[in-house]
């Protein structure tokens, strides 16, 4: 009886132990089907058919987007299973403990070249900000952010500057300024700053907008949909009853929320973005198909036709290389359609993505960490958010060989183009909002005096004209732009002096974006950072503060301050 007893609780006990096994093991699967769709109960599987279809009902979806929901279900499974990267390399010396989650490719940083063997300098202007409120989000939640996804000139141009408005013909003024350069005292800083033409309010010609919204399961976080809505509400606020809005989202599939709608009708459009709610994997090259072919059925003949694409750039189903949403991008873009990119959310963020899309589309990328920053991009700065005054716009630089021995362009390492790409109207190059103000910087170091120097004509295009510089012309300025619905290059080109006035002599517009690229300098521990400090930030922020209002340089000046202290000791 005692050994039948004991075999039969031996037996018993491993009975239980597998079934035990078997119900973790189910509930592991369970919750990482759970995770990788964000829904606990649309997206488990082909057993919960009908509770995807309500799922996606509730959410504004309409239920003819589920057709090939279940081919798409395991498409989805595998995506999301080879999707997920290994976080970017940390800077050397930064502590990884810092450093906030958003990935991004490496940036090698421009080198100084000599004027000898490099005479022309080519890029294309950039007024994208995104990389600078993915990096006051990190610092504000107390880490530094990765050096790789530091970029200097999105830095730069997040801020406005006092720029005069322009007076000719063309849609902007350029204007320039040099100085002993702050973090280098035996090297010039060379500031160019271009500022676009404000359109008056009553001549702005109609918009017809597509928001493409991701409403995948990773967008459920508070600073993503949430977020997302009352950002657009602002946008809706702003609109005019000539203009008009559809609505597309994907999730697993994309579909047509709200047809094209008068910007009169904004209750009907609130409404429809009250009903989205995040759930399913995400559809996003089928997302940019539909929003293309909404935003050319309702295409306005002359007016602002412009998708307003909102995701946190998790794309895994479809389109989801880079390349391949590059050539979609450059495909849709000669319909005459730009658009804009809106960034939310940390953890599993795409942008290069992000960035690729607005660099090939013709429009521009912003980051929305806040509703402060969708006041900014929705309603302080809307107009130069959605309307182009020039795009295309390139900038050449050719320096003279005589009095500047070597230059370094600060930042634009994924705008650089080859000099013989200047004056082909083929290639792409960045555009400038109405009121937008864009601004580059070139640290230079100059002969103590005048040399006899042959440079090496094979890197200078065939059609270009070299400048007969005088006296003191340390640089010119070339610059080439098309009007938005032109196919035509023109140009402008504005000469540089030397001057080796010192940096408090220098105008608030110079020392705010002097202070700001050697901050940025810092966070990407920069070999060329020289002798710049938090310290030496702040004081040069603190001087060129000024008396505005909005508080973007305060806020700046907080965030210089919360770095410090984040520093790797």
């Amino acid at each position: 009886m005692n050994a039948q007893y004991l075999t039969f609780r031996k037996f018993g006990t491993r009975i239980a132990i597998a079934l035990c096994f078997l119900i973790i093991l189910n509930a592991c699967e369970g919750g990482e089907a759970t995770k990788q769709s964000g829904n606990s109960t649309a997206y488990l599987g082909k057993k919960h058919k009908s509770s995807d279809t309500k799922d996606m009902a509730d959410r504004g979806v309409p239920t003819s987007a589920l057709e090939s929901e279940t081919k798409a279900e395991k498409k989805v499974m595998d995506a999301a299973n080879t999707e997920a990267a290994p976080p970017d390399n940390p800077s050397p010396n930064t502590d990884t403990t810092h450093i906030a989650p958003e990935k991004a490719p490496e940036i090698i940083e421009n080198q100084f070249l000599t004027v000898k063997s490099e005479p022309l300098s080519t890029f294309s202007i950039d007024v994208d900000n995104a990389s600078y409120t993915l990096a006051r989000k990190a610092i504000n939640r107390g880490r530094l952010p990765y050096a790789s996804g530091v970029r200097i000139e999105e830095f730069v141009n997040y801020f406005q500057y006092k720029y005069p408005q322009p007076t000719g013909k063309h849609p902007f003024s350029v204007n320039t300024e040099v100085a002993k350069c702050p973090w280098n005292s035996k090297n010039h800083l060379v500031h160019i700053g271009l500022q676009g033409k404000q359109l008056d309010n009553r001549k702005l010609k109609p918009s017809n907008l597509v928001f493409l919204i991701d409403v995948s399961g990773s967008m459920e976080d508070p600073d993503k949909l949430p977020l997302l809505k009352k950002s657009f509400k602002i946008l809706v606020q702003n609109l005019r009853e000539e203009d008009r809005v559809a609505i597309v989202v994907y999730a697993g599939n994309a579909g047509l929320v709200l047809p094209s709608t008068s910007g009169g009708n904004k209750r009907k459009i609130m409404e429809a973005l009250d009903r989205l709610n995040a759930g399913g994997s995400t559809a996003g090259g089928e997302g940019i198909h539909l929003a293309y072919k909404i935003a050319k059925e309702n295409l306005i003949k002359d007016g602002n036709n412009r998708i307003i694409l909102a995701t946190d750039g998790d794309f895994n189903v479809g389109e989801s290389s880079d390349e391949a949403m590059q050539s979609l991008i450059e495909e849709k873009r000669k319909e005459g359609i730009f658009i804009t990119v809106l960034g939310l959310g940390m953890g599993n963020y795409r942008d290069s993505k992000m960035e690729i899309i607005a660099d090939k589309g013709n429009g521009n990328y912003y980051y929305i960490d806040n509703l402060n920053e969708a006041n900014k991009v929705f309603g302080k700065d809307l107009k130069g958010t959605l309307f182009t005054i020039a795009k295309d716009v390139k900038i050449q630089v050719e320096f003279n060989p005589m009095l500047v021995k070597s230059y370094r362009l600060i930042g634009y390492e994924n705008r650089l183009l080859a000099n013989q790409d200047f004056r082909d109207d083929t290639k792409d190059a960045g555009e400038i909002g109405a009121g937008h103000t864009v601004t580059a910087l070139y640290e230079v170091e100059l002969y103590s005096s005048p040399k006899s120097v042959a440079i090496n004509r094979s890197k200078i295009p065939n059609d270009f004209k070299a400048s007969r510089f005088s006296g003191e012309q340390i640089m010119a300025v070339w610059l080439r732009y098309k009007k938005p619905a032109g196919n035509t290059g023109i140009e402008t080109t504005h000469f540089i002096q030397a001057n080796n006035q010192s940096i408090d002599k220098t105008s608030e517009n110079y020392r705010f974006s002097a202070s700001v690229a050697s901050f940025a300098m810092l966070l990407r521990n920069s070999q060329y950072k020289g002798n710049a400090t938090f310290e030496s930030v702040m004081k040069l922020a603190k001087s060129a503060k000024g008396s505005y209002v909005n508080g973007y340089r305060a806020e700046f000046i907080d965030l210089i301050n919360k770095a410090s202290k984040l520093k790797v000791q």
